[in-house]
């Protein structure tokens, strides 16, 4: 569905049901111009119970999706006569809006195939994460949970099981190691052999150390990864192994990994490398100090699950970098590099 910003404001403000419900649009011009702060507001209440994805690379309140954001700017030009320097900008002005318009193109394409294959999940977590502002970052968490779990007894979510082989791939280690020297608390994330999933057995000796940290407070914890990757998510061979969605709400409520580093940020400095996936983005986001090698690349898989991130992330990511950014990246499927990371604020320093 395409609208000019002045379509979608009317659609939204209108006496009847917008036609916007239910689908994804892409709005194609920017909100008209002078929008008083009655009608912005009347709009937005709207929205706040819509579900559907609203799309544009105008960025205003009512966007869910803002694209080009992953664009950097242009490097420094050399120095040239003035002439020259008209006419090179002029030629990297036109080449830059023809990239730009290019990356837009295949950024909708992404979006436009994440809806068709989860419209469902696509259009709650749009829907979820409209409200992050107005919710403390723990009732963020239960409703995140709430929301991960309906959509865990959704057709999409079915659909990618019924599709998904389950692998038994035992752990020939502790899932965590855990060393202390002095103040400081090293946790090592040790699954290499799976690329640190996030099993049920490495969150709960995840939060047993965690748990060390908070009864200590002059512990400073320090989070890392065993292996080629930090973490490359959700251990997807233990989707669907509780008895119920209900009752997965109460585990993930309960042992929340989160809710603990959260609490425990301001000391916490999480270490990525490789893959941070899914919920290795989620929980490191949470840290008060991300620092990040070189080759670490950052991603949101789960609507590719019928899903959405159910690690945290629609709470840690927004804190960071935006709902705008978090929905880009989990609507496109996309993979950031760690400059992107770095430029939006999603890690703090690149290392080594």
């Amino acid at each position: 569905m395409h609208l000019s910003g002045p379509e979608l404001l009317a659609d939204l403000t209108g006496p009847v049901e917008p036609s916007v419900a239910g689908r994804l649009v892409l709005v194609e011009s920017p909100l008209p111009a002078g929008t008083d702060a009655v009608t912005l507001a009347r709009a937005l209440e709207r929205l706040a119970i819509l579900p559907c994805v609203i799309v544009s690379a105008h960025p205003s309140e009512l966007v869910d999706v803002v694209l080009g954001v992953a664009r950097g700017s242009g490097g420094d030009q050399p120095d040239a006569g003035e002439e020259d320097a008209r006419q090179n900008e002029e030629a990297d002005r036109r080449s830059e809006e023809a990239a730009q318009e290019a990356d837009w193109h295949a950024e909708m394409a992404d979006i436009e195939a994440t809806f068709e294959a989860a419209p469902i999940a696509s259009a709650a977590l749009a829907l979820h994460l409209r409200a992050t502002d107005r919710r403390p970052p723990l009732d963020g968490l239960v409703a995140e949970s709430t929301l991960f779990s309906a959509l865990q007894a959704g057709p999409e979510h079915a659909g990618w099981r019924a599709g998904h082989q389950r692998r038994d791939r035992p752990d020939p280690g502790p899932p965590v190691t855990v060393e202390r020297e002095g103040d400081r608390l090293t946790i090592t994330l040790n699954r290499p052999h799976v690329r640190n999933a996030v099993s049920a057995a490495l969150r709960d000796r995840l939060l047993d150390a965690l748990a060390v940290a908070e009864a200590a407070t002059e512990v400073e914890v320090h989070v890392h990864g065993a292996g080629p990757d930090f973490s490359a998510g959700g251990d997807l061979d233990e989707f669907g192994t509780t008895p119920d969605p209900a009752t997965a709400h109460l585990i993930r409520t309960r042992r929340s990994v989160a809710a603990s580093l959260h609490r425990l940020a301001p000391r916490t400095t999480v270490h990525l490398h490789g893959a941070a996936f899914g919920a290795g983005i989620e929980l490191a986001a949470f840290a008060g100090t991300v620092l990040a090698a070189p080759d670490s690349r950052v991603g949101l898989p789960e609507l590719g699950l019928g899903l959405i991130p159910g690690a945290g992330g629609t709470v840690s990511l927004p804190l960071r970098i935006g709902r705008q950014r978090t929905a880009w990246l989990a609507l496109t499927r996309r993979t950031i590099d760690v400059t992107t990371a770095l430029r939006w604020g999603l890690v703090d320093e690149i290392t080594g």
